[in-house]
């Protein structure tokens, strides 16, 4: 322990005497919480000073931390602004919360702002993400600082699942209590900084606030901390439809700092002023029974917190944070996960994909699937979790380097094995080379002879209108493996039919099957853009299920599945998903010609190298002209350098129209540098490069 944590251990433990004695656990958290603080201390966080936010910059997600930045839209100013605004929006059928129990996620990860501080990406191969989000209902991204926003590959991940995004305002011990002071002084001072961080919300993309107050007040200041919640809540639903704030259960009606650990007369009363109460992790057996009692109709809207580090929390959390979710949907209330990057942090074996597999597992048999999808077409997935150790666009590799990204994130996979007699995995793969994106679903195992293994997906609900639909996916198989894809269709007859799509259908009928092939739909198989880096290419496969070929007037697409087979004997089995893509249209995204856009680069920047190279930094930013309407349709952009003599270069992707190049080496000798911009589309199309808008810089 250094000298300066001792004084500061000192100051504490004194002035927390109090809470220390009656409140013990609270106490110990909040000391771990500093000393891990004051040990980080000497580690400068990126927005720390002499940090200037106007000043050109790779682009980064930080918090704001005092209200003075808070009261003067300063963040609004920032270079890096622009690049935290969320590009998906949350679907229109996940607005409104469902009439349930639901279940809440805090995500609480070494302080906040790690690998997902760099949201052009990181290269960390190994970094944090969550990709179970089929089984959550609200993502709220935690941390110590006093606005913390969400980067906006959170709210990109969450968003395309239909999850909702919530970012935290935190006030803490006597400095919280000092801001209190300020932020409550009147109640014009508590509605304008509700308002600004309603802003905040509204302009950055994410869906609301989870209002932690954890400190003492004055009992004068109460009335006007009602108002500044009421009034966010009321400005966060006049400006974002369905939009939530989430009361924290520690400071009370009365000014203490008295957590409840249940829903009573001490908190209701902000309670009854917003969304919902984020109930304190240390409740007993019987608190989820007496807050329903009081929250009456509004049961859904109380979440009873766990700690998965098991902190004094019921069941003890870890491997049995089960415990206290059956309890709790025994009980039909909602449930608030705190911190499950214990996972991670702990590092829990036998690898952070096992473990995190198998730990939401847990979950998802206590409280059960929330989220499906698809829900409208076109459909697609590259199955890319955000992290890996290759990128691939149409089966050809650009980049071989480690990186992270949580906003190349689609729709993830459910990966449920439906079969029982044959000893089959599926798991996302990240170090063989991909199709597209950063991974690819594995499935290896053995089969038994004359079996074959089903393995769902997704689950989804999209009418058809008797309209063809077209399918395109990719498959790297090795031996006597095939795979092909089945999809589920349910008919107005409450008929089920499902088609199976293959470009060889004997094996499939020769062997036993989990249901029934109604249709058959051939597929034709191409070899994609071949790696030399491997010997097993990818290749590509198109179907087409036209409109008459499912017998009824409104069939509807409720499940997608692998389904694996051998050509020979019984053995062991191994194939690779690259893609998939289900759609209304055969020909896919119509781009606009690069004419279309407008390209310009700013704040350029030349820096002389000993070793024959110059560095370059810059700003680049793109607009389509007249048909700026149809961007809705690009998910991201590929973003990459082209050189005379020097060849292509991948540089990274983005998904807002800005990306910021830094410390790019150019050779002396090279006099025009043309950076590419490559839309690509929703349903995985991306525009050829010789297509695509240019950026030319004379060197």
């Amino acid at each position: 322990m250094s000298p300066n944590c001792q004084i500061q251990f000192i100051i504490i433990s004194y002035k927390m005497i109090k809470s220390m004695v009656k409140y013990p656990f609270h106490f110990f958290k909040s000391l771990i919480h500093l000393l891990s603080n004051s040990d980080a201390s000497s580690d400068q966080r990126p927005w720390d000073p002499p940090f200037d936010p106007t000043r050109p910059a790779i682009p980064i997600s930080y918090p704001i931390t005092d209200l003075d930045a808070l009261e003067s839209r300063s963040y609004f100013n920032s270079f890096h602004f622009p690049f935290n605004i969320a590009s998906v929006q949350l679907p229109p059928d996940s607005v409104e919360l469902p009439a349930r129990p639901r279940l809440l996620v805090c995500h609480d990860m070494k302080g906040g702002y790690t690998d997902d501080l760099w949201v052009q990406g990181g290269n960390n191969a190994e970094a944090y993400a969550i990709w179970h989000w089929h089984l959550m209902d609200v993502f709220v991204y935690f941390s110590h600082y006093l606005v913390t926003l969400p980067p906006p590959s959170w709210t990109n991940a969450a968003h395309t699942h239909g999850v909702k995004v919530l970012g935290t305002f935190l006030t803490e011990w006597k400095k919280g209590a000092e801001i209190c002071k300020r932020l409550l002084a009147t109640k014009d001072s508590a509605q304008m900084y509700a308002e600004r961080l309603a802003e905040l919300a509204t302009v950055l993309g994410f869906d609301g606030w989870l209002i932690n107050i954890e400190n003492k007040l004055a009992i004068d200041l109460i009335d006007n901390l009602k108002e500044f919640v009421n009034h966010l809540t009321k400005i966060m639903h006049s400006s974002v439809p369905g939009s939530l704030v989430i009361w924290y259960d520690a400071t009370t009606i009365e000014g203490k700092l008295e957590w409840q650990d249940q829903l009573n007369n001490k908190n209701k009363p902000f309670f009854d002023l917003c969304d919902g109460i984020f109930v304190n992790y240390t409740w007993k057996k019987e608190y989820p029974k007496k807050s329903i009692e009081i929250a009456g109709e509004r049961k859904h809207d109380v979440y009873m917190g766990i700690d998965v580090f098991g902190r004094n929390t019921y069941g003890g959390g870890k491997w049995n944070t089960n415990m206290a979710l059956d309890l709790l949907k025994k009980e039909s209330v909602s449930a608030a996960m705190f911190a499950p990057g214990w996972v991670y942090e702990t590092e829990q074996g036998p690898d952070f994909q096992t473990a995190q597999n198998r730990w939401w597992g847990l979950v998802e048999k206590s409280w059960g699937v929330l989220q499906s999808y698809p829900k409208q077409l076109p459909f697609y997935s590259n199955f890319d979790q955000g992290h890996g150790y290759h990128i691939s666009v149409n089966g050809s590799q650009v980049n071989n380097n480690p990186w992270n990204n949580m906003s190349a994130q689609l729709f993830q996979p459910f990966l449920i094995v439906l079969e029982d007699e044959n000893t089959m995995q599926a798991s996302i793969d990240f170090k063989d080379i991909p199709y597209n994106g950063g991974g690819s679903i594995m499935i290896e195992g053995n089969l038994k002879q004359g079996s074959s293994s089903w393995i769902q997906l997704f689950s989804g609900y999209v009418p058809l209108k008797d309209q063809s639909v077209y399918i395109s996916y990719s498959v790297k198989s090795e031996g006597e493996s095939a795979l092909a894809i089945c999809l589920e269709f349910s008919l107005a007859t409450k008929e089920v039919v499902h088609a199976l799509i293959t470009d060889d259908e004997l094996p499939f009928l020769a062997n036993r099957s989990k249901f029934a092939y109604d249709i058959i739909v051939k597929s034709e198989g191409s070899i994609a853009n071949a790696s030399s880096a491997t010997d097993v290419m990818w290749v590509l496969y198109k179907a087409t299920i036209s409109s008459d070929t499912i017998n009824s007037n409104c069939p509807t697409l409720t499940g997608i599945y692998s389904v694996s087979t051998l050509k020979s004997s019984a053995g062991m089995y191994s194939t690779s998903l690259g893609h998939l893509t289900i759609s209304f249209t055969k020909e896919g995204i119509q781009f606009p010609f690069a004419k279309d856009w407008k390209v310009e680069g700013r704040y350029v920047s030349w820096f002389p190298s000993d070793d024959g190279t110059r560095t370059l930094r810059l700003k680049i930013i793109w607009l389509l002209g007249e048909m700026k309407n149809r961007t809705y349709l690009f998910t991201k952009y590929n973003i990459y350098v082209e050189t005379s003599g020097f060849g292509t270069s991948y540089l990274g992707f983005a998904r807002v129209q800005a990306f910021y190049v830094s410390d790019l080496a150019v050779p002396n000798e090279v006099t025009m540098i043309k950076f590419v911009i490559q839309p690509c589309g929703n349903d995985g199309t991306c525009q050829e490069l010789s297509q695509c808008p240019t950026y030319i810089l004379n060197a």
